[in-house]
């Protein structure tokens, strides 16, 4: 399937400054380096006038300094993706792309967001949420299943669990990252992420990592995870993966570009895992992959995605 372009043909010159933020002092901090990086060579490229900061600390006097036109987001995880840098452009007047305070702070809080979900019948996989090791009962139910910081991504603290002498000490693990921990019933089945971009479903790509899971060495680090695309599943039920992914990353309020990532189990059912509201730029991320296969080159993409920038 193709992207389907917007007809008018802007000049990347046009955007005038770009600030790229990028860094951070998140847990994903490693990752947003190199996304950002990336970002920033692509817009080079293309004649865009543009400097690198690095959100980690002083990032108001960066940007005031800087005064750039636009900002382009490529900060993963912690206060680059849950809002608070959104809130802050807002309030000094600079435009960005991609989802805005609310859904950014929705889609990062995976409690919050499968609750959201549940209460309009999308399909995501059984949870609860623990506020202590002290309150595992419910927990224990729903075994073999992941135990996760609630609001992390790239897998960072995530245990898969099958026995219940493991689940304090994964609730553990997870705890010492931002937020209470989330324990989700595993689903077994292949895995899936559709990337959104400017309101379309780019193709679908089947993960299969090497070792247990998706962890954040599968994602980054390793050569030996397959991705597939075309997915291998038949044209339907890939529209029906499409249609799933778009409704979700709507009903959340997010906009401009993401990625929602799925397990379907053994009956063929898709189920919602998260929305990833500033997906990796990297050169193992998963959404300028499906670009790729639409069509769409690297440099292109960091264009289209800025052009989704509210003025």
């Amino acid at each position: 399937m193709k992207y389907d372009r917007s007809c008018d043909q802007l000049d990347p010159k046009a955007f005038g400054r770009v600030a790229v933020l990028f860094g951070g002092n998140s847990a994903e901090r490693e990752v947003s380096l190199t996304s950002g990086e990336r970002i920033y060579a692509a817009l080079n490229r293309q004649g865009v006038k543009c400097q690198l900061i690095d959100a980690c600390e002083n990032v108001v006097e960066q940007l005031q300094q800087y005064a750039p036109d636009y900002a382009f987001i490529a900060l993963h995880g912690g206060k680059g993706e849950d809002g608070t840098i959104q809130g802050l452009l807002e309030t000094m007047g600079i435009p960005y792309p991609g989802s805005g305070v609310m859904a950014s702070a929705l889609a990062m809080d995976k409690y919050r967001c499968k609750l959201l979900w549940q209460s309009i019948g999308l399909p995501t996989p059984e949870f609860a949420l623990v506020m202590g090791v002290d309150h595992l009962g419910h927990a224990e139910s729903l075994l073999p299943a992941f135990v996760k910081p609630s609001m992390e991504g790239s897998s960072v603290g995530v245990t898969r669990v099958e026995r219940r002498e493991d689940l304090e000490a994964a609730c553990e693990r997870a705890g010492q990252h931002k937020g209470p921990v989330l324990v989700e019933t595993f689903i077994d089945g292949p895995e899936f992420t559709v990337g959104i971009l400017n309101g379309q479903a780019l193709p679908a790509i089947r993960i299969e990592a090497e070792g247990e899971f998706y962890d954040y060495q599968a994602k980054y680090l390793s050569d030996n995870t397959r991705y597939s695309i075309p997915c291998g599943l038949t044209p339907v039920k890939e529209q029906e993966l499409q249609a799933v992914a778009l409704t979700a990353f709507e009903a959340l309020g997010c906009s401009g570009w993401g990625r929602v990532d799925f397990m379907q189990d053994q009956q063929g059912r898709f189920w919602l895992l998260e929305v990833n509201t500033i997906p990796g730029m990297t050169d193992h991320s998963l959404l300028p992959m499906a670009a790729a296969d639409a069509g769409i080159s690297f440099d292109e993409l960091v264009i289209e995605i800025l052009k989704t920038a509210d003025v």
